[in-house]
């Protein structure tokens, strides 16, 4: 909330991230952002251009949005990359 408080709307993910990796390595959190996140197919790992905003201690994945709503798509996304990376999933109601 710090960074979008500070930054606004309509700012590019890219700015958010940044500043969000900042904010988390102030802190002494350990933060990774654009990680690779290949796919395992047939003995071969392939590049396919999915990237994962930000890594958190190497167990949490971060997925920035900057949109009015998010939709299916991007739950997809994020789905695929817990299955590729072999994160679980934790829902808090």
């Amino acid at each position: 909330m710090k960074v979008h408080t500070f930054l606004g709307s309509g700012v590019l993910e890219s700015a958010y991230e940044a500043c969000l990796k900042h904010e988390l390595s102030k802190i002494g959190i350990k933060v990774k952002t654009q990680v690779s996140l290949p796919v395992f197919y047939d003995n071969v790992t392939i590049d396919v251009g999915y990237r994962i905003d930000l890594l958190v201690e190497d167990s949490v994945i971060v997925e920035l949005k900057a949109v009015d709503k998010l939709n299916s798509v991007h739950v997809a996304q994020l789905l695929t990359y817990l299955k590729l990376s072999n994160k679980k999933a934790w829902f808090i109601n």
